[in-house]
């Protein structure tokens, strides 16, 4: 079986062991904030201003980042981000008030931004267009094996205590922190390039221009709000309380998520490299939108674990492809333009969330779900307008002079 890592750069085998940590620490806490924020008596919003909290301290941060990330380079970023987050989530789990809980998460945003950026970085500055696909995909999969082990793992802890899932993720970000500072390194992350100035340099207003760049960033918008804002807010409530089911059934339904769509992710990132990226996306789109609209029928927990499997083999071929874009148009340094990508996520886990809850609370669980998937077809709708990106592909007369010259804008 041929290596998943083949005619891959060192330093994505490096960014997946320490990313695959960060994964499992993430899995184990994401179930337990929902239910710890209940136990201070807050409402289904005020819960969802927890996860939106976090992302909008990364939102914030996120163009600071990627200046950081140009001027300091990607090692010390990410391995200083991922420090930073684990503080701040230990301090999370010891919070006595929901005020504090908010504060600490909030926090730990900026740390996050750090790493996520930077990791972006690596990827998109380190593989050529053929891999692209494939590099994220592997990236990717580091997270979907720590979301195999995290959410079941979680979920046994917080039957021991709810606080138990906040010091277990801070120790695995411990180790990741640590594997990144001492090995990733490499030819082209580092430092701030003396060169710089050369025009091997991408900046915002060049990528804005591009029309790939700007449908990416409404994906990644859009994902985040349908899929990450649902798992991450109401999600566990609704199977514990609307399906009558408990937390272990919610990381079940987590882990089962994440086996599907580890097992087709390097498919799919083999499909976007070599058929395109418009294609893989509106596979995956299609898929997943068939998941959501399955989660908002669900009456029983059967129900929820059999869309949940649907969501996750749709997001093994839309997951790569936003990111695989944004990496197709840059070139040379472009922290910040990755970091208004990353922002673009972060808006739809700020907004996400919170319009999730509200509608939970002034209506019902199925309406926020059922709105969460018009929003998710408007994205699906979004997949067929993507022009190719990629460059070894694109022929002498295609789109490839038209990017180059947006360059010259600046």
């Amino acid at each position: 079986m041929q290596s998943p890592f083949k005619d891959l750069p060192r330093e994505i085998s490096v960014l997946v062991v320490a990313s695959f940590f960060v994964a499992v620490g993430f899995g184990i806490v994401l179930p337990a904030i929902p239910v710890f924020a209940r136990t201070f008596g807050v409402s289904n919003a005020a819960i969802g201003l927890i996860v939106s909290m976090f992302a909008i301290t990364r939102f914030a941060s996120g163009l600071i980042s990627g200046k950081l990330v140009d001027l300091f380079g990607e090692r010390a970023v990410f391995s200083s981000g991922v420090f930073m987050v684990s503080v701040f989530v230990f301090l999370a789990g010891l919070s006595t008030t929901y005020s504090q809980l908010l504060f600490f998460r909030a926090a730990g945003g900026l740390g996050s931004s750090m790493f996520s950026v930077a990791a972006g970085s690596v990827i998109m500055r380190s593989v050529d267009d053929e891999h692209r696909g494939r590099a994220q995909s592997v990236y990717n999969g580091a997270f979907i094996l720590g979301g195999v082990s995290g959410p079941a793992i979680g979920g046994l802890l917080s039957l021991i205590s709810l606080r138990a899932p906040f010091f277990a993720y801070s120790a695995m970000l411990s180790i990741s922190g640590t594997v990144a500072y001492f090995f990733l390194k490499g030819e082209r992350i580092g430092i701030r390039e003396k060169n710089s100035d050369s025009g091997e340099h991408t900046t915002v207003r060049e990528a804005l221009a591009m029309k790939p760049y700007r449908i990416a960033l409404v994906l990644v918008f859009v994902v985040n709000w349908a899929v990450f804002g649902l798992r991450s807010s109401i999600m566990p409530i609704f199977v514990t309380e609307e399906l009558h089911s408990t937390t272990a059934v919610v990381g079940y339904g987590f882990a089962l998520s994440a086996i599907f769509q580890g097992a087709l992710l390097l498919h799919g990132g083999r499909l976007s490299d070599s058929k395109g990226r418009k294609r893989a996306s509106m596979i995956g789109a299609s898929i997943g939108l068939v998941g959501i609209t399955v989660l908002s029928l669900a009456i029983h927990s059967w129900m929820y674990l059999v869309a949940m499997s649907i969501i996750g083999i749709g997001g093994a071929y839309l997951s790569t492809t936003p990111s695989s874009i944004v990496g197709d148009v840059i070139r040379g340094r472009g922290g910040q333009v990755i970091a208004v990508f990353q922002m673009a996520g972060d808006a739809g886990m700020i907004v996400g969330p919170i319009i999730i809850g509200l509608l939970s609370d002034v209506y019902s669980y199925r309406t926020a779900i059922a709105v969460s998937a018009i929003v998710f077809a408007l994205g699906a709708i979004l997949t067929t307008q993507i022009p190719e990106t990629r460059q070894s592909y694109l022929p002498e007369n295609s789109e490839r002079p038209q990017i180059n010259n947006l360059r010259s804008l600046d």
